[in-house]
This record gives C-alpha cells, sequence and structure tokens, in this order.
C-alpha cells in the first residue's frame, strides 16, 4: 500500500469559553488518508466532524497530535512551505453563500488564491483560468462578471468548488458540502465530485449528515461521536457488519425503499440526551447512551483498535466478544 497523503496523528482540540468551560472539541483523534480515496466522516450534529476538518487543515490550532499532509507539517510549516502546503490542501465549506463574498464578482473569488501565489501575474491568463474553472464545474463563462446573490444555491457550490479547485490541490476537506442544498441538486454535486476526483486524481475528506450519500461516494467511512473517533472500516464493510453500537444505531435510523422491509424492521433508538462536550462522560463517552454498557465502559476509555481487517472499532463490548 501507497503512504498515506494524510496522516493526522493523536490530535486534540478545546476551545476555551470562560475560566469555568471549556469544550473538548476533539480527543486522540487520529486517521491516514491514502491518495486518490474519499473517507466520509459521519456523526450528529456537534460531534467534531467540522472541527477535524477545520484542524487537519490548519485553520484551528491543535492542542497536542500532529497532522501531516504530504510529509509536511500544518501547524508547524513556515514561508515556502506554508504556500506549497495551502496550495496542495484545500476546502469546500458547507454554506455556499456565506463563503463568497458578495461584494466581489466571481472572476475575483475565484482568481483570489491565483493571485496571492503569484501564478498568474498576465490578467488575461489569469482571466482564462477563471474561464477554464468555471467550466469545468459545468458554468458558463460568462458567469465570472456576476455576483454570489445573483446565483442559486446549486450554482454558489460550483463557484465555491472551482476556488478549491483554483490552486490545483492534492487534497480537499469537503465540510458537509451538500447540506445546505436542495435534494435535487444533492446528488448533482456529488456527481461533479466524483468526475473532479477521478479527472485529477483528488484526495476527498467528506464530511456529512447524509449517511446515504456518504456510503455512496466513500472508500471508507468513519464514525464520530463526541469528539471521538468510535468506528472506521471499509465503506461497504461498516454499512453491512457494523461492529459499535453507536454505528448500529445511526445505521439503523437509514429508510429502505422496499415497504415490507421497512416495515419489519427494528430501529435501534437510543434513549437520553447527548451528553454536553464542556461535560463528558467518563469512561466510554457513548455509555450514558449505549443500550449495552457495562462497568467497565462507564470506568475506562476503550481503546481504539482492530478487531477485524482494516476495521477499527473504539468499545469494550468487543472484547467480550459482543457486539
Amino acid at each position: 500500500m501507497s503512504e498515506p497523503l494524510v496522516s493526522i496523528k493523536n490530535i486534540s482540540k478545546t476551545f476555551v469559553l470562560n475560566q469555568q468551560q471549556q469544550v473538548k472539541a476533539l480527543s486522540n483523534f487520529s486517521l491516514e488518508i491514502y491518495p486518490g480515496e474519499t473517507v466520509g466522516l459521519v456523526g450528529e450534529s456537534g460531534c467534531g466532524k467540522s472541527t477535524a476538518g477545520r484542524v487537519i487543515l490548519g485553520l484551528y490550532n491543535t492542542d497536542s497530535g500532529q497532522v501531516l499532509i504530504d510529509k509536511k507539517n500544518v501547524h508547524h510549516v513556515k514561508g515556502n512551505d506554508k504556500k506549497a502546503l495551502i496550495r496542495d490542501a484545500q476546502m469546500i465549506f458547507q454554506d455556499p453563500y456565506a463563503s463568497l463574498n458578495p461584494r466581489s464578482t466571481v472572476l475575483d473569488i475565484i482568481a483570489e488564491p491565483l493571485e496571492i501565489h503569484g501564478l498568474y501575474p498576465n490578467r488575461e491568463a489569469l482571466r482564462q483560468k477563471v474561464y477554464s474553472l468555471l467550466e469545468e464545474v459545468g458554468l458558463r463563462k460568462e458567469y465570472a462578471n456576476r455576483y454570489p446573490h445573483e446565483f442559486s444555491g446549486g450554482q454558489r457550490q460550483r463557484i465555491g468548488i472551482a476556488r478549491a479547485l483554483a490552486l490545483e490541490p492534492k487534497f480537499i476537506v469537503a465540510d458537509e458540502p451538500i447540506s445546505a442544498l436542495d435534494v435535487s441538486i444533492q446528488a448533482q454535486i456529488v456527481l461533479l465530485l466524483q468526475r473532479l476526483q477521478k479527472e485529477k486524481g483528488l484526495t476527498y475528506l467528506f464530511i456529512a449528515h447524509d449517511l446515504s450519500m456518504v456510503k455512496y461516494i466513500s472508500d471508507r467511512v468513519g464514525v464520530m461521536y463526541l469528539g471521538h473517533l468510535v468506528e472506521l472500516a471499509d465503506s461497504q464493510e461498516l454499512y453491512e457488519q457494523p461492529l459499535h453500537p453507536y454505528t448500529q444505531a445511526l445505521l439503523s435510523a437509514i429508510p429502505i425503499a422496499d415497504p415490507d422491509i421497512e416495515d419489519q424492521r427494528q430501529r435501534i433508538l437510543l434513549e437520553g440526551e447527548l451528553p454536553s462536550a464542556m461535560n463528558l462522560p467518563s469512561g466510554c463517552v457513548f455509555h450514558t447512551r449505549c443500550p449495552k454498557a457495562m462497568d467497565k465502559c462507564r470506568q475506562q476509555a476503550p481503546q481504539f483498535k482492530e478487531y477485524k481487517l482494516k476495521h477499527f472499532v473504539a468499545c469494550h463490548l468487543l472484547e467480550q466478544g459482543e457486539s
């Protein structure tokens, strides 16, 4: 197997609200992403998915651990190495309107990173590059002189994708890029991302709530709960044989198109409220809602281990031979 393009090792991130309150957003989060693959990241709102994406790209500092992208330490590079890293790693944001400057034309929005990095000092060459990027994401070059408010949500997200592609990156964090779009548009954006990946050899971290879409686009899927990665496996393996009780509950909520099967299957309902990230439970963070929790779960945090080939889980139940 090739070396990972992105190597994340035991990163933790805490946000300090005031002297008494702190939010533990990430705890010993580790993940490797290999060239050309898509890793999906799923979990409930507030579990730390977006924070993980921002820490990986260096938009947030990390309290501990390290992130390597193409063997460059994200949180320690400076100067030309920092510029090279920025070119290699880009982000597609969740809100396709808030992430675009409403006072700038599409031409200026897409051209800005190219100008900052001095890649196209000739204005006409820069304009032609922007036209080319617009066409790559399915927009006409005539749109370059318009402003963000003149476009639909799907078109604005295509503009955001074009901006992310401008520096020809190797790695893109797609932070819930379809959650703010109509269902009819979501599939178009996912198909666009897949086509661009195939044409340009891109590597994705795809953060999303839609479990069905994550299964469709991802090679591997990681499941997060309260800042912890609790399960990671190949997409088909995870969806067919989930091992962590939280993953099992999440997947049981996916509707099945066949009404006969849907009527007969049993949903796994999690009781209780999601604990606050300002006051995490002791031991396994999921034990307060887990229907199979044992005393050990309340006292000791489980290790994230490989229980099957390329199938990693953090759960004491597997040590007892249960799941």
